[in-house]
């Protein structure tokens, strides 16, 4: 390997020696995707603060793998413009990287020390090599890195790059109610801006984004009494944040997420209207994202984004329609302060606040925590809190809640261990900008852990660990929980075969105070215990399965809860791969909320027998490491069938119930995402997308799972075709260009 550096940039050449070509496994996949392919990459810890750092990757296949590495983690979603080429010959493959100064962030020092490692990964042998030695039982990745002294005179370059883009989209939605066009045109444009404000500072921006591109979300049946989470997939909101990811308060899917009152606008039609329209997210005018670190390593972060206003619409018996206020314009901000410490630690400090127009309310969460280490990374403490505050207009006392939690152990080493304990008052709401599942409760535990990283016997690794978690709620003072848990994993050497098994049980009666969904209420939930295990077959194997299973027994009458998953994978050479998966979860006699009656404050319960099946079959066909055609479909069916009403009892005990509601529910979800990629240029992409999605529920249940596939085909469905090209100018690379040109005019 050899490192040498200009003006402009620093360049990697390697060369990774093997027995003969055929050793060198290259399978062609999309970016950020090691896929089946052997791998050399290297990391740059720039102002040498061991914790910071970044890495750049290149598989044998030549698809790019870049990512930002801090104490909150690995981040995978953070792209940069570099070039890189590889090539394989008959004693291994060589590597080329060009890595421009505008794609890291370092000091104007005259001359430097990086923190660096270089990375190999040899596929067929499962192996990764290190330049500099990274033992797995020291936690701190970026705290054993080397060095590369005496880089001079390098100068941060002006970072100032920006993605224009326009957009098509066609939608056609079966709507056949007059005066409604089924089928809508709309075009669009607008770009993304990023500036380096100095050597260590950079401001992101977003205007008019537009992100009708990204995965389609997995919609499921949701009976329980908390919200379902989604993964983001929009770049903007994955690539650099780890800032903004500090103590938990960032949820990203509620900028530009959901409406305020997208259910509420059901409740506000008169006698003689429909909802006709209700967007399900909010128009997104654009996002700010300022971050970076100082000489003295103070991490800062400000983020801003607006949302306008949005309106579902109603229409009359006579076609007369009128616009309902679903969410008013809104504004995210948060503000962050991070100082890193020696030994990989630091203290943080965060502000998040969400100020709405009109008769809203507004919202602000402040939180503090720190993480301190010892000198060999072996034992640490850490801890943060956090005060949430809601201001209604008709109120002059703000809403106010706050929560706590500490750890302590011993995080290094084969033998592990932690201390934990965690509070959430009964007013603590985070969710304007965060999320958070469960408040009014208070945790404390513990988890030992005991792994070995080196083959040992026919083993290849083996990690173990055993968990004790006792659970009160805040307010009442009360026992609510109890369990005992345990996970082990392991890989065989020889054919690396990787297996699991899992473990719990609940052994006391405990309290659900959140099924019942009123305050102070709560419901008796029975002793249980659980069993699973899965197996991983090796993915170097053209065709690789894995399969998991779980099974719940409850002490109460036939009650219990068994899920499969299954999910074979077939490369059918190095371009074109397909992956199926298929989970089917049933549970007898399932226990769960119906509704409340406020006149009489009765809560009813249910027995139910609930069933789900969700089928999602992938493929891709990678033409090159640049341009990859990808399907995606899935169908999701799950029902819920109640055989018995019940009475919620003061005492948390179910009595019978002369109850006479209909609350079955067959749900039905259908998506598929066709998607054609092209990078034509460094940072330059044309996406074409189709989508097409059914979401139907009903009250009358179809046992039969073909019926339920048939329904969902035959019901209206929203189509879409979108076309998005963007185009990255980089401030250095345009100034070059034309300095070219004007030497040869």
């Amino acid at each position: 390997m050899r490192l040498v550096y200009d003006d402009e940039a620093i360049y990697i050449n390697a060369f990774c020696y093997e027995v003969s070509s055929d050793s060198v496994l290259h399978e062609l996949s999309t970016r950020d995707n090691e896929a089946n392919a052997d791998l050399f990459g290297v990391f740059f810890d720039t102002y040498n603060d061991d914790i910071n750092a970044f890495g750049f990757f290149v598989t044998a296949a030549g698809t790019q793998i870049d990512a930002r590495y801090s104490s909150e983690g690995q981040d995978f979603d953070w792209n940069a413009v570099w070039l890189s080429a590889v090539n394989i010959t008959a004693n291994g493959w060589a590597v080329e990287m060009k890595i421009p100064y505008s794609a890291l962030r370092f000091s104007a020092k005259e001359e430097q020390t990086w923190g660096f490692n270089a990375l190999r990964k040899i596929r067929r042998l499962r192996e990764m090599s290190f330049w500099n030695p990274v033992l797995p039982t020291i936690n701190a990745l970026v705290r054993q890195f080397g060095h590369v002294t005496g880089l001079k005179k390098i100068k941060p370059p002006l970072r100032l790059s920006i993605t224009p883009y326009v957009a098509g989209i066609i939608n056609n939605y079966p709507y056949n109610q007059p005066g409604i066009d089924n089928t809508t045109y709309n075009a669009s444009g607008g770009l993304d801006l990023k500036y380096g404000i100095s050597d260590g500072f950079t401001l992101d921006m977003t205007l008019v984004p537009d992100f009708s591109q990204v995965q389609s979300d997995n919609q499921v049946l949701n009976l329980s009494p908390f919200e379902v989470q989604f993964q983001e997939r929009r770049p903007f909101f994955t690539e650099g944040t780890e800032l903004f990811n500090k103590g938990g308060l960032f949820y990203s899917r509620r900028v530009g997420g959901q409406p305020l009152l997208y259910y509420d606008v059901y409740g506000q039609t008169n006698a003689d209207e429909k909802i006709i329209k209700n967007p399900g997210q909010a128009n997104l005018y654009n996002a700010t994202k300022l971050s970076g670190r100082t000489s003295s390593n103070l991490g800062v972060g400000l983020f801003n984004a607006i949302s306008g206003d949005t309106y579902a619409t109603a229409q009359d018996t006579l076609g007369n329609t009128r616009k309902i206020l679903s969410s008013p314009l809104t504004n995210y901000n948060i503000v962050v302060l991070d100082q890193a410490l020696k030994n990989n630690s630091f203290v943080t400090l965060i502000n998040t606040n969400v100020t709405r127009d009109g008769h809203f309310y507004d919202a602000n969460v402040t939180g503090a925590g720190f993480d301190l280490n010892n000198k060999t990374n072996t034992y640490g403490i850490g801890g943060f809190g956090r005060m949430s505050q809601r201001f209604f207009p008709d109120s002059t006392k703000p809403y106010r809640g706050y929560s706590a939690d500490l750890n302590f152990g011993k995080r290094g080493g084969n033998f592990l261990w932690s201390v934990f304990g965690s509070l959430n008052t009964d007013k603590y709401n985070p969710n304007d900008l965060g999320i958070q599942f469960m408040n009014n409760n208070v945790d404390m535990g513990m988890e030992i852990a005991y792994n070995i990283y080196k083959p040992f016997w026919k083993l290849n690794n083996s990690f173990n660990e055993w968990s004790v978690i006792y659970q009160r709620m805040y307010n009442p003072d009360v026992f609510a929980n109890f369990g005992i848990s345990g996970n082990h994993v392991t890989t065989f050497s020889k054919r690396f075969l990787t297996v699991g098994i899992r473990y719990g049980i609940e052994p006391i009666i405990t309290y659900d105070y959140y099924e019942p969904r009123i305050f102070g209420r709560f419901y008796t939930f029975p002793t249980n215990y659980r069993g699973g295990g899965f197996i991983s077959s090796d993915y170097r194997k053209k065709v690789a399965l894995d399969i998991s299973v779980n099974h719940r027994v409850f002490n109460e009458n036939k009650r219990q809860e068994t899920d499969l998953y299954i999910a074979p994978r077939w490369r059918v050479n190095n371009k074109l791969s397909f992956i199926f998966e298929s989970y089917i979860q049933e549970k007898l006699d399932d226990i769960g909320f119906v509704n409340y009656d406020y006149s009489s404050d009765s809560i009813t319960f249910g027995r139910r027998h609930v069933q789900t099946v969700s089928n999602t079959l992938s493929g891709v066909y990678k033409f090159t490491n640049k341009m990859s055609l990808s399907i995606r479909g899935r169908h999701y069916w799950s029902k819920a069938y109640y055989h018995g009403y019940y009475h919620l009892e003061n005492n948390g005990y179910l009595s019978s119930n002369s109850y006479g509601g209909n609350h079955n529910v067959n749900f039905n979800a259908f998506n598929i995402d066709l998607v054609f990629f092209w990078q034509f240029a460094p940072g330059s992409e044309l996406n074409i997308v189709w989508k097409n999605a059914v979401l139907k529920r009903e009250n009358t249940i179809i046992n039969d799972y073909y019926q339920n596939i048939e329904s969902s085909i035959n019901s209206p469905q929203n189509n879409t075709i979108s076309l998005k090209v963007l185009y990255y100018l980089d401030y250095v690379m345009v100034k070059k260009a034309l300095s070219k040109k004007g030497k040869r005019n």
